[in-house]
């Protein structure tokens, strides 16, 4: 068994979370292994075009992985923020989760135009996350070359809401 493919090994399925009828993928356990957390983080850099300048990793688990990615390639760290969090906002945009509903706020004056932009986060479900943080990049004039994430969860359809973006997963399930 290879490094990535034990790391993915130690994500683990929560039933009825956030609500009854939902299974959380929890990236915890890869997370609390120093040698999974390396291999993915080596893994997830493979995924990023070189001519990308800025990762946006999605609050919060997001977040853990797009240091990592932002420091390993000497990219700019732009953080996709649920509201509140920001002394100064850029944008928002509210979007439509698997579970609710939720809004998304990018940070003011920290995105260029023009600058080419790797969307990050840990899990790929219905897509809305992943929307709304390129909607964000993209309307500050940036442009998203890459949506990179942990897993994907296929049979809720994100890569047809997403069907122009460029998209990686290291493992669909």
């Amino acid at each position: 068994m290879g490094d990535l493919e034990r790391a993915l090994g130690l994500v683990r399925t929560v039933p009825d979370f956030p609500e009854p009828g939902v299974l959380f993928r929890d990236l915890n356990p890869l997370f609390a292994d120093a040698q999974a957390f390396r291999a993915l983080v080596e893994a997830l850099t493979k995924t990023i075009p070189s001519d990308v300048e800025v990762i946006a990793p999605v609050e919060a688990r997001g977040f853990l992985l797009g240091g990592a990615l932002a420091a390993a390639l000497g990219c700019g760290l732009v953080p996709i923020r649920k509201p509140g969090k920001l002394p100064v906002v850029a944008d928002r945009v509210d979007y439509a989760l698997e579970y609710g509903t939720a809004t998304l706020e990018l940070p003011g004056d920290v995105l260029r135009a023009g600058q080419r932009v790797a969307v990050v986060d840990d899990v790929l479900a219905t897509g809305g996350t992943v929307a709304a943080a390129c909607e964000l990049v993209e309307r500050a004039g940036a442009e998203v070359a890459k949506i990179s994430v942990v897993l994907e969860l296929t049979a809720l359809g994100a890569r047809d809401r997403l069907k122009s973006r460029n998209i990686e997963a290291l493992q669909a399930i």
